[in-house]
């Protein structure tokens, strides 16, 4: 069995992509790996999986990967302002690595049926500015915000649709941002204390 983790959501208004944009490697490189696994499940007979996965935080993550929890964090963490593109109204949705798992592991359980892609992310929706805020006000930091012109092509909104997740795995979040953040904070604190330790 081959599994093809994809980060590229499938909403039901559809993809809009731009092929030629700065981001066109990014999204056309997951959507061609998915396109060669529907060949080589179609031609060869490969029992193939194909998981969504949407914007997934937590402890381990690394502290220059350029997502939005993780850099949000550290820049609190450090005292620095915290950095927001365009006015932060863009809105993300953020699955914890614990619930990304289950859904996972239920995924390469389900039956060989299972082909469709299913998408393993946390339909909460939050502004960017508001997970800036709330990870300021949950680390105690009292640093700015700091806004930035919006990258182009810039998704304004990413919101996954899990009723396939739902009604093939029995699975849905149960971590929502708010309600979890020390693990991953405690993570970054003790990883920016101790830096050699981190592996």
């Amino acid at each position: 069995m081959a599994i093809r983790p994809c980060t590229r959501s499938r909403r039901s208004t559809g993809d809009h992509v731009n092929p030629i944009g700065p981001r066109a490697c990014y999204d056309e490189g997951k959507r061609c790996a998915e396109t060669l696994f529907y060949d080589y499940h179609r031609q060869h007979n490969v029992n193939i999986r194909v998981a969504m996965i949407l914007n997934t935080y937590g402890p381990r993550m690394h502290p220059n990967d350029g997502r939005v929890v993780s850099t949000f964090v550290v820049q609190a963490l450090q005292g620095k302002p915290l950095t927001v593109f365009g006015d932060g109204g863009q809105t993300l949705s953020f699955c914890y690595v614990d619930d990304l798992i289950d859904g996972l592991m239920r995924l390469m359980a389900a039956p060989d049926s299972a082909s469709a892609p299913v998408n393993i992310g946390n339909p909460g929706e939050y502004t960017i500015l508001q997970i800036a805020e709330t990870v300021r006000e949950v680390v105690g930091a009292k640093a700015d915000i700091r806004h930035e012109p919006l990258p182009t092509d810039d998704p304004r909104q990413r919101r996954p649709d899990i009723g396939r997740a739902q009604s093939l795995l029995g699975w849905q979040p149960r971590i929502q941002l708010r309600e979890d953040p020390a693990r991953t904070i405690a993570y970054f604190e003790d990883m920016l204390a101790n830096p050699l330790s981190a592996d």
